[in-house]
């Protein structure tokens, strides 16, 4: 689920080895639009976390490999960000770290029962099976091999680990000056302090109700 698309793919293998040089992990590389498309690429380090310098750093980081390799021939847009607190998870052993929190899970073919979409809570990960509590009753058990998409769902849960893994106000990245003039767009940042937090609107429970079959859209954020 990293990446999609042969073009992604490409993309991914080019800026992996720069990532791993500076310390992070890709989360997600995806190529969205039309005439003038947008190159998204989501990062973070191993603990979860990411900095604005970080990014700026990255973009600055990947943009030579990228003008060398030419993998997106016209012109497009480079927007490097974290994951955010809503985040998408794409790869096996992910899963594992947000047991107890709430996903959204659409998967690549229907399953055996000719279902796509799940939303529920994650029970376990093993061995890259995912074990959920659905929203509307009963239990699923499905391979992140066979997922397109699996998103966390934003709830005062979630917002309270994303804050505990948060650095206290007013602590600046030792790289400040990586902050101004890195090539792309920065965006997405899911260190917020605390005043963002209490900004962000939280589903409530009537909201997250499935319809009646218990599908339900992924919220779209990639616009494929």
């Amino acid at each position: 689920m990293r990446a999609q698309s042969e073009l992604e793919i490409r993309i991914l293998d080019m800026i992996e080895p720069v990532a791993a040089e500076l310390g992070l992990d890709v989360v997600r590389v995806r190529v969205m639009g039309g005439q003038t498309p947008t190159l998204q690429i989501m990062a973070e380090r191993p603990d979860g976390t990411m900095s604005v310098a970080a990014c700026a750093k990255f973009s600055r980081a990947i943009s030579p490999v990228l003008e060398l390799e030419d993998p997106i021939s016209t012109e497009y847009h480079l927007e490097v960000s974290s994951p955010g607190i809503d985040r998408p998870l794409t790869r096996v052993g992910e899963f594992a770290n947000w047991v107890g929190h709430e996903i959204k899970v659409e998967l690549a073919t229907p399953g055996a029962d000719g279902r796509k979409r799940f939303h529920g809570t994650i029970v376990s990960e093993i061995d890259g099976i995912v074990e959920l509590n659905l929203k509307d009753g009963g239990e699923a058990r499905l391979a992140v091999a066979d997922m397109a998409k699996a998103t966390m769902v934003l709830t005062e849960k979630l917002i309270q680990a994303a804050r505990a893994k948060a650095p206290p106000p007013g602590v600046e990245e030792e790289d400040e000056d990586d902050i101004v003039g890195g090539d792309g767009e920065i965006v997405g940042l899911g260190e917020e302090t605390e005043e963002d937090f209490d900004d962000l609107e939280v589903d409530s429970d009537e909201d997250l109700e499935e319809s009646d079959d218990g599908d339900e859209d992924l919220d779209d954020d990639d616009k494929e």
